[in-house]
């Protein structure tokens, strides 16, 4: 089996390059047309929507965090796909009722250039955090960090997905995200399939880990359900593929990508869940799970990971190179500009791979949290439809976020120790109220006292 995983890897690559028809015009490398001019239909939009989200890091996140925090661990990372429900209300606020054609715009015209530099800063430290991860997975699969399997394989990953990628762009992801979402399923399949007919999926199994609210796995569960009203309007890829279809698919595409995202983030996760309560004393996840299951399943089980890191990482590159030339109009929106713009976010993310911190789950809880300053953004300007909150009120939230980010950054990373000696997610999930009380709070007063100096002005 040593040699099936680089193999299996260079197939999707093949494959993947071949479906990537190289770009002729601005609207199919950016917006994902096709070159005759129509919108992607539903399976693709479903498919591509759910496999951009289970990227690498979500699969071993889940399957971490139920290794050690049994089944909450699993439902509350799989909480977080409830962003597909709220996420398709804010698209659908943000498009047809108010009729933006971006978040950018909708920002702009709320907030000025303030609305639209805070949101860029957040969504490009999200970015660079996804190329990030989901290359640093795959490196984790060959060897440790700092080993020459793992630098290699990082390397020719990474340059395998920025060439397919910069060949189609927005539209070459879409079709390559269905190829790669069907193999996932067909694999993931297989996987379940295995471990049932092993007897190693059981209630008692499953079911190891009691609930208890104080515990880390529901206590991430409360910071999920905390953090999904922000959560997905700081993610471009999903956003993105929220402007190219019609109303009807779109707003299915959402749903049905959440469901779809759930169970199989639950079914990965369990895998981890299972490891957890079969594990003896120092065993780390793998080794259990190689010892429980097998050579083959184990290869399917790193095979998932690839395929998610991959699909994810095309899309990320393509929703880089949107932000720099459409969204922020750094550069003109050219084909060639947003090849350079991908060029530049893998680097930044391989960077981050070499000399950056190597906790996957932290990227998820800084970024999931310096997001929460578009909580009250949603709340008040986009559902509720507020003109008149002050941008100081936007600016104290987006600075309240990015300090709690902060904190919990160095909370949990043993910087500081300003929260005490309770569980980090303990602490996450403090920080995460405070934000959230305190961005609605600031909103609250904003628009009260704009609205107290409009009365005041008229009388």
């Amino acid at each position: 089996m040593s040699f099936a995983l680089p193999i299996t890897i260079a197939i999707l690559a093949l494959v993947s390059i071949l479906l990537s028809p190289k770009a002729r015009a601005e609207s199919g490398f950016f917006a994902g047309i096709s070159p005759n001019g129509e919108s992607p239909g539903l399976l693709t939009m479903i498919l591509s929507q759910v496999t951009t989200w289970i990227f690498a890091r979500s699969l071993l996140n889940a399957a971490i965090l139920g290794f050690y925090y049994g089944i909450w661990g699993t439902v509350a990372y799989a909480a977080y796909y409830l962003s597909f429900l709220t996420g398709g209300l804010i698209i659908d606020s943000l498009r047809f009722k108010h009729g933006f054609n971006s978040v950018q715009d909708f920002l702009r015209d709320r907030f000025g250039s303030v609305g639209t530099r805070c949101y860029n800063f957040v969504i490009g430290l999200r970015l660079v955090s996804e190329v990030f991860a989901n290359i640093l997975v795959i490196g984790i699969l060959f060897g440790s960090a700092g080993s020459s399997a793992y630098t290699i394989a990082v390397m020719a990953f990474a340059a395998v997905t920025l060439l397919y990628s910069m060949l189609g762009g927005l539209h070459a992801s879409l079709r390559t995200d269905v190829f790669q979402m069907v193999v996932f399923i067909i694999v993931l399949v297989m996987l379940v399939f295995m471990v049932f007919s092993d007897g190693l999926v059981t209630v008692e199994n499953l079911l190891a880990t009691p609930f208890v609210i104080s515990e880390p796995g529901p206590i991430l569960l409360l910071v999920a359900l905390l953090q999904i009203w922000s959560y997905p309007m700081h993610d471009p890829v999903m956003m993105d593929r929220g402007f190219i279809a019609d109303r009807q698919t779109t707003r299915k595409s959402f749903i049905h990508a959440g469901w779809i995202s759930v169970l199989c983030i639950m079914v990965f996760g369990s895998f981890g869940v299972i490891a957890g309560a079969n594990a003896e004393a120092g065993e780390a996840m793998n080794a259990v799970l190689n010892r429980l299951l097998g050579d083959l399943p184990m290869f399917l089980f790193n095979a998932a990971l690839v395929i998610s890191a991959m699909s994810t990482l095309d899309s990320t590159l393509s929703s880089s190179a949107k932000l720099v030339a459409v969204d922020m109009r750094v550069v003109q929106p050219t084909i060639q500009n947003g090849r350079i713009v991908m060029v530049m976010f893998m680097l930044l993310g391989l960077a981050m791979v070499f000399f950056g911190n190597k906790d996957l789950f932290s990227a998820v809880a800084v970024s999931g949290t310096a997001s929460m300053y578009l909580a009250p953004v949603v709340f008040f300007s986009l559902w509720a439809g507020v003109r008149d909150i002050p941008v100081w009120s936007y600016a104290a939230a987006f600075a309240l976020a990015v300090g709690g980010a902060v904190l919990y950054f160095m909370e949990s990373s043993g910087h500081s120790m300003w929260l005490g000696e309770v569980h980090k997610y303990t602490k996450l999930l403090w920080i995460c109220l405070a934000v959230l009380g305190g961005g609605i709070l600031l909103f609250f007063i904003g628009g009260a006292t704009k609205q107290t100096s409009a009365v005041q002005t008229t009388v």
